[in-house]
């Protein structure tokens, strides 16, 4: 991954590079790279992901115009500034009309200085994110599959979150995840770490239910002697997280006081911590997840607006599995395969309608609850193959949470796929069993049809749930 917020200082004189270093450094720019030769300046550009070049006009060898011409032709994403003792204005023209970003006459204020590089560096990162957005959807390719690997899907809908996931992984602005809980908000947390900051420390935390002297004190830590019982200094997790991610697990849960805490921890990128008098910089970067609709709380002025639009500046919406309904046989097949072995079981194959029900099934636990069955289906499963015997109890238990939840207030839900006429006409035999508590006649009733030819659907029913399914 690129280096980030990389700057090139160019100048002959080393005085001039110390102190445009040292101001840098104190106002949190700290990447650097000196250049005291103008003709090493390409050979620099080639060999480092170099964000922004501060150039002086005046050197030896190759000048400040005609470098910055060089730079621009070669290297036209790279942010050129100007800072030279030049006062005139044919030369700061000529400057800008070159592709400059600014031009800067010496003795250069300090507090300039550095708010000129960090709106140069954030014009690069603009650009840089918009480049990798305009690419991702231009390809229906991972770039980085490795990132996703410990994820199993093949649904349109998460790949096209992964693409997103890849282009917004390196901008350093927080991210939200949303989406209903067991769909995999903390993979996609861990798939952003490792884009952005694999060798970095990735560090979670559930903020639900915590209080605000707990949240500070496990956020930001204390010093020694702030309350009774601090007998040491403690650092927080933002500082075990500095150059890496904090995850901030349940943040819609965040009480309104410790809201404001971490607006501060967001907006200003520092925090207090407890017992101490000097703020401390933060160098992690904010990942935020919920199954809560904020928009909604933010609404009810239950969270903070100023919050809400600072968290998602980059905003990722995981859908729930009854939306993707192309993974689940992806899914069950590597679930069951872990479970076998957690069991120490061969391989089972899956009748085709345990997955034809499957995939009509709610899944109101999403990724989470389809795990949970099969792990419980493997275990309880005699034979070689599963079927919907194994699972029926926590179908009908799912459906009937459905229902009083207003899920089933619709009259069908068809998934995507549909499911063929035959598998139709099984799962709604065996939603009429379920309904008569197994009493043929009724069901038969229910279906329109005679309780002998429901006896013979059964027992064919019952036949092929036994035939083996493809395990590829």
């Amino acid at each position: 991954m690129p280096i980030p917020n990389l700057v090139l200082i160019v100048d002959d004189e080393p005085a001039t590079v110390d102190s445009f270093e040292l101001t840098l450094t104190s106002g949190g720019i700290s990447n650097i790279i000196r250049c005291h030769d103008s003709r090493e300046v390409l050979g620099i550009l080639a060999r480092e992901p170099v964000d922004v070049v501060l150039l002086d006009l005046v050197m030896p060898h190759i000048t400040g115009e005609e470098l910055l011409e060089q730079i621009k032709d070669a290297h036209a994403e790279v942010e050129a500034l100007i800072i030279t003792g030049i006062d005139t204005v044919d030369s700061a023209v000529n400057c800008m009309r070159l592709g400059a970003f600014d031009y800067l006459v010496k003795p250069v204020d300090e507090n300039r200085l550095v708010s000129t590089v960090s709106r140069a560096l954030e014009m690069r990162r603009l650009k840089r994110e918009n480049t990798n957005l305009h690419s991702s959807f231009l390809s229906d390719a991972l770039d980085y599959p490795e990132a996703f690997s410990h994820m199993v899907a093949q649904d349109p809908r998460m790949l096209r979150v992964f693409k997103y996931a890849e282009a917004v992984a390196t901008s350093g602005h927080p991210v939200l995840i949303t989406g209903e809980s067991g769909t995999g908000k903390e993979l996609i947390a861990r798939a952003l770490h490792a884009l952005s900051a694999k060798d970095k420390p990735f560090v979670p935390v559930n903020v639900a239910g915590l209080d605000d002297t707990v949240f500070s004190d496990t956020l930001f830590g204390h010093r020694k002697g702030a309350f009774t019982g601090a007998m040491e200094a403690r650092a927080g997790l933002v500082e075990q997280a500095a150059n890496g991610c904090l995850f901030l697990d349940e943040i819609g849960d965040l009480s309104p006081t410790s809201q404001v805490k971490l607006l501060r921890l967001i907006q200003e990128r520092e925090y207090l911590p407890l017992g101490a008098d000097m703020p401390k910089p933060a160098e992690a970067r904010v990942i935020a997840a919920t199954h809560c609709d904020l928009e909604a709380a933010r609404d009810k002025k239950l969270f903070r607006a100023d919050l809400f639009y600072r968290l998602c500046i980059h905003h990722i919406r995981i859908p729930p599995l009854r939306e993707r309904t192309d993974d689940i046989p992806l899914l069950a097949r590597h679930f069951v395969r872990k479970a076998a072995g957690d069991l120490n079981r061969k391989p089972l194959a899956i009748s085709p309608r345990l997955l034809a029900r499957l995939a009509v099934y709610p899944f109101p636990g999403n990724v989470r609850e389809l795990e949970s069955m099969i792990f419980d289906a493997v275990s309880k499963c005699s034979g070689n193959t599963l079927t919907t015997d194994a699972f029926r109890e926590r179908l009908n238990v799912g459906d009937a949470m459905a229902r009083t939840n207003g899920a089933a207030n619709e009259a069908i839900s068809f998934p995507d796929p549909l499911p063929t006429l035959a598998q139709a006409s099984d799962l709604l035999v065996e939603e009429a069993i379920r309904r008569s508590n197994g009493k043929q006649t009724l069901a038969a009733r229910m279906l329109g049809i005679s309780q002998p030819a429901l006896s013979k659907r059964l027992k064919r029913m019952a036949v092929e749930s036994e035939l083996p399914d493809s395990y590829s």
